[in-house]
Protein backbone atom coordinates (compact mmCIF):
# COMPACT_ATOMS: atom_id res chain seq x y z
CA UNK A 1 0.00 0.00 0.00
CA UNK A 2 2.60 2.18 0.83
CA UNK A 3 3.91 1.72 -2.30
CA UNK A 4 1.04 2.55 -4.36
CA UNK A 5 1.09 6.08 -2.63
CA UNK A 6 4.65 6.90 -3.16
CA UNK A 7 4.35 6.18 -6.95
CA UNK A 8 1.34 8.31 -7.00
CA UNK A 9 3.48 11.17 -5.35
CA UNK A 10 6.80 10.30 -8.13
CA UNK A 11 4.25 11.17 -11.10
CA UNK A 12 2.38 13.90 -9.93
CA UNK A 13 5.76 15.44 -9.00
CA UNK A 14 7.12 14.52 -12.65
CA UNK A 15 3.95 15.65 -13.97
CA UNK A 16 4.09 19.25 -12.48
CA UNK A 17 7.79 19.36 -13.79
CA UNK A 18 6.50 19.09 -17.03
CA UNK A 19 4.37 22.33 -17.11
CA UNK A 20 5.63 25.72 -18.41
CA UNK A 21 4.18 29.02 -17.45
CA UNK A 22 1.74 30.96 -19.63
CA UNK A 23 3.85 33.58 -22.21
CA UNK A 24 3.35 36.93 -21.47
CA UNK A 25 3.65 40.26 -23.21
CA UNK A 26 6.77 41.35 -21.98
CA UNK A 27 8.92 40.47 -25.69
CA UNK A 28 6.48 42.30 -27.76
CA UNK A 29 6.08 45.57 -24.86
CA UNK A 30 10.32 45.14 -25.33
CA UNK A 31 10.17 45.42 -28.76
CA UNK A 32 8.07 48.69 -28.91
CA UNK A 33 10.10 50.34 -26.00
CA UNK A 34 13.16 49.50 -28.61
CA UNK A 35 11.72 51.24 -31.46
CA UNK A 36 10.79 54.40 -29.28
CA UNK A 37 8.12 56.65 -29.11
CA UNK A 38 5.25 56.53 -31.22
CA UNK A 39 5.18 60.83 -32.57
CA UNK A 40 2.57 62.51 -35.17
CA UNK A 41 3.87 64.29 -37.84
CA UNK A 42 3.47 67.91 -37.64
CA UNK A 43 1.75 69.28 -41.58
CA UNK A 44 4.18 71.94 -43.11
CA UNK A 45 2.75 75.91 -42.55
CA UNK A 46 0.52 76.77 -45.45
CA UNK A 47 2.38 79.72 -47.48
CA UNK A 48 1.20 83.09 -46.82
CA UNK A 49 0.73 84.65 -50.86
CA UNK A 50 2.32 87.42 -51.97
CA UNK A 51 0.67 91.02 -51.68
CA UNK A 52 -0.83 91.98 -55.32
CA UNK A 53 1.75 94.59 -56.81
CA UNK A 54 -0.15 97.92 -57.26
CA UNK A 55 -0.91 99.31 -60.99
CA UNK A 56 1.87 101.20 -62.49
CA UNK A 57 -0.07 104.38 -63.78
CA UNK A 58 0.99 104.27 -67.73
CA UNK A 59 3.02 107.99 -68.22
CA UNK A 60 1.65 109.98 -70.12
CA UNK A 61 3.09 111.33 -73.36
CA UNK A 62 4.74 114.74 -73.63
CA UNK A 63 2.94 117.02 -75.65
CA UNK A 64 4.37 117.87 -78.39
CA UNK A 65 5.06 121.56 -78.67
CA UNK A 66 5.67 123.18 -82.08
CA UNK A 67 6.68 127.11 -82.81
CA UNK A 68 5.91 128.15 -86.41
CA UNK A 69 6.78 132.30 -86.48
CA UNK A 70 6.51 132.76 -82.86
CA UNK A 71 2.80 131.02 -83.09
CA UNK A 72 2.90 128.25 -80.12
CA UNK A 73 0.84 125.02 -81.24
CA UNK A 74 0.69 121.86 -78.75
CA UNK A 75 -0.57 118.76 -80.03
CA UNK A 76 -1.46 120.44 -83.08
CA UNK A 77 -3.84 123.11 -80.92
CA UNK A 78 -3.13 126.29 -81.86
CA UNK A 79 -2.51 128.27 -78.00
CA UNK A 80 -2.89 131.32 -76.75
CA UNK A 81 -2.95 131.46 -72.51
CA UNK A 82 -0.48 133.63 -70.17
CA UNK A 83 2.20 131.12 -70.68
CA UNK A 84 2.12 131.27 -74.71
CA UNK A 85 2.02 134.75 -76.56
CA UNK A 86 1.46 135.49 -79.50
CA UNK A 87 3.41 138.13 -81.75
CA UNK A 88 2.63 141.29 -82.02
CA UNK A 89 1.70 141.31 -85.54
CA UNK A 90 -0.03 138.24 -85.85
CA UNK A 91 -3.41 139.58 -87.43
CA UNK A 92 -5.14 136.59 -89.32
CA UNK A 93 -8.61 138.14 -88.79
CA UNK A 94 -11.82 135.84 -88.24
CA UNK A 95 -11.19 132.24 -88.97
CA UNK A 96 -13.88 131.52 -91.44
CA UNK A 97 -14.35 127.71 -90.69
CA UNK A 98 -14.60 128.65 -87.09
CA UNK A 99 -17.12 131.49 -88.24
CA UNK A 100 -19.29 128.74 -90.60
CA UNK A 101 -19.48 126.32 -88.03
CA UNK A 102 -20.94 129.16 -85.27
CA UNK A 103 -23.27 130.11 -87.99
CA UNK A 104 -24.66 126.45 -88.16
CA UNK A 105 -24.61 126.13 -84.35
CA UNK A 106 -27.13 129.37 -84.22
CA UNK A 107 -29.26 127.96 -86.35
CA UNK A 108 -29.88 125.09 -84.94
CA UNK A 109 -30.38 127.11 -81.70
CA UNK A 110 -32.86 129.35 -83.55
CA UNK A 111 -34.22 126.40 -84.50
CA UNK A 112 -35.43 126.00 -80.65
CA UNK A 113 -36.42 129.53 -80.36
CA UNK A 114 -32.91 130.31 -78.82
CA UNK A 115 -30.89 133.84 -79.78
CA UNK A 116 -27.06 133.65 -79.94
CA UNK A 117 -24.62 135.99 -81.50
CA UNK A 118 -21.42 137.09 -81.45
CA UNK A 119 -20.34 140.40 -79.59
CA UNK A 120 -16.70 139.71 -79.97
CA UNK A 121 -14.52 137.88 -82.13
CA UNK A 122 -10.83 138.76 -83.57
CA UNK A 123 -8.95 141.50 -81.60
CA UNK A 124 -5.50 143.17 -82.86
CA UNK A 125 -2.60 142.90 -80.37
CA UNK A 126 -3.49 146.79 -80.31
CA UNK A 127 -7.52 146.65 -79.59
CA UNK A 128 -6.31 144.14 -76.95
CA UNK A 129 -3.65 146.56 -75.36
CA UNK A 130 -5.79 149.49 -75.20
CA UNK A 131 -8.92 147.04 -73.51
CA UNK A 132 -6.45 145.87 -71.58
CA UNK A 133 -5.12 148.49 -69.50
CA UNK A 134 -8.65 150.63 -69.47
CA UNK A 135 -9.01 147.44 -67.39
CA UNK A 136 -6.21 147.53 -65.13
CA UNK A 137 -6.63 151.39 -65.02
CA UNK A 138 -10.44 150.78 -63.67
CA UNK A 139 -9.65 147.48 -61.47
CA UNK A 140 -6.09 147.00 -60.61
CA UNK A 141 -3.73 144.97 -62.58
CA UNK A 142 -4.50 142.03 -60.30
CA UNK A 143 -8.17 141.86 -60.80
CA UNK A 144 -7.97 142.37 -64.63
CA UNK A 145 -5.38 139.72 -65.09
CA UNK A 146 -9.10 137.19 -63.74
CA UNK A 147 -10.86 138.21 -66.75
CA UNK A 148 -9.15 140.14 -69.13
CA UNK A 149 -5.91 138.73 -71.15
CA UNK A 150 -2.70 140.61 -71.38
CA UNK A 151 -1.39 142.04 -74.80
CA UNK A 152 -0.49 139.32 -77.19
CA UNK A 153 -1.59 136.70 -75.05
CA UNK A 154 -6.09 136.82 -75.70
CA UNK A 155 -7.65 133.87 -77.67
CA UNK A 156 -9.13 136.53 -79.91
CA UNK A 157 -6.50 137.15 -81.77
CA UNK A 158 -5.82 133.95 -82.86
CA UNK A 159 -9.45 134.79 -84.98
CA UNK A 160 -10.77 131.26 -83.02
CA UNK A 161 -12.78 132.64 -80.13
CA UNK A 162 -16.09 134.24 -80.07
CA UNK A 163 -17.50 136.48 -77.06
CA UNK A 164 -21.65 135.91 -77.03
CA UNK A 165 -24.44 137.87 -76.49
CA UNK A 166 -24.39 140.17 -73.49
CA UNK A 167 -20.74 139.34 -72.08
CA UNK A 168 -21.90 139.56 -68.86
CA UNK A 169 -22.19 137.18 -65.64
CA UNK A 170 -25.74 137.52 -66.82
CA UNK A 171 -25.44 135.43 -69.54
CA UNK A 172 -24.48 132.46 -67.03
CA UNK A 173 -28.94 131.91 -66.19
CA UNK A 174 -30.10 132.25 -69.62
CA UNK A 175 -31.46 129.25 -71.56
CA UNK A 176 -29.07 130.10 -74.49
CA UNK A 177 -26.04 129.58 -72.10
CA UNK A 178 -27.26 126.63 -70.75
CA UNK A 179 -27.84 125.22 -74.90
CA UNK A 180 -24.11 126.20 -75.48
CA UNK A 181 -22.46 124.69 -72.75
CA UNK A 182 -24.89 121.33 -73.90
CA UNK A 183 -24.26 121.49 -77.74
CA UNK A 184 -21.25 123.81 -78.27
CA UNK A 185 -19.13 120.96 -79.03
CA UNK A 186 -21.20 119.46 -81.59
CA UNK A 187 -20.47 122.30 -84.14
CA UNK A 188 -16.74 122.20 -82.44
CA UNK A 189 -16.68 124.36 -79.80
CA UNK A 190 -15.80 124.47 -76.34
CA UNK A 191 -16.53 126.66 -72.83
CA UNK A 192 -12.86 127.74 -72.75
CA UNK A 193 -12.82 128.97 -69.24
CA UNK A 194 -15.64 127.03 -67.46
CA UNK A 195 -16.78 127.38 -63.98
CA UNK A 196 -14.37 125.83 -60.53
CA UNK A 197 -11.35 125.91 -63.09
CA UNK A 198 -9.86 129.78 -62.53
CA UNK A 199 -6.78 127.99 -60.67
CA UNK A 200 -6.00 126.36 -64.03
CA UNK A 201 -7.11 128.75 -66.63
CA UNK A 202 -6.25 131.52 -65.14
CA UNK A 203 -9.14 133.40 -65.35
CA UNK A 204 -12.76 133.37 -63.98
CA UNK A 205 -15.87 131.72 -65.53
CA UNK A 206 -16.85 132.96 -69.17
CA UNK A 207 -20.01 131.04 -70.36
CA UNK A 208 -20.01 133.50 -73.30
CA UNK A 209 -16.51 132.82 -74.22
CA UNK A 210 -16.18 129.65 -76.81
CA UNK A 211 -13.24 128.25 -78.54
CA UNK A 212 -13.00 126.61 -81.86
CA UNK A 213 -11.25 123.05 -81.83
CA UNK A 214 -13.37 121.45 -84.76
CA UNK A 215 -15.73 118.81 -83.76
CA UNK A 216 -13.18 115.68 -83.07
CA UNK A 217 -11.27 117.59 -80.49
CA UNK A 218 -14.51 119.94 -78.90
CA UNK A 219 -15.60 116.28 -78.28
CA UNK A 220 -13.02 114.43 -76.92
CA UNK A 221 -12.30 117.66 -74.15
CA UNK A 222 -16.26 118.12 -73.74
CA UNK A 223 -16.81 114.25 -72.56
CA UNK A 224 -13.29 114.47 -70.58
CA UNK A 225 -15.04 117.11 -68.12
CA UNK A 226 -11.34 119.00 -68.77
CA UNK A 227 -10.28 122.37 -69.07
CA UNK A 228 -8.06 122.53 -72.10
CA UNK A 229 -4.67 123.25 -70.44
CA UNK A 230 -5.64 120.28 -68.33
CA UNK A 231 -6.57 118.09 -71.80
CA UNK A 232 -3.06 119.71 -73.04
CA UNK A 233 -1.12 119.02 -69.99
CA UNK A 234 0.38 122.40 -69.93
CA UNK A 235 0.12 125.61 -67.77
CA UNK A 236 -1.31 129.21 -67.62
CA UNK A 237 0.91 131.29 -65.84
CA UNK A 238 2.17 134.55 -66.75
CA UNK A 239 6.35 134.69 -66.43
CA UNK A 240 5.99 138.11 -64.27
Amino acid sequence: MKRIVILSLLVAGMLAGCSQPAPSDTTSSSAAQAAGPVTTATPAPTATPAPTAEPTPTPQPEPEIETVDGVTYINGILIANKTYSLPADYAPGVDATAEAAFNEMAQAAAAEGLNIYISSSFRSYEYQDRIYNNYVARDGQAAADTYSARPGHSEHQTGLAFDLNTIDDSFAATPEAAWVAEHAHEYGFIIRYPADKESITGYKYEPWHIRYLGVETATDVYESGLCLEEYLDITSIYAE
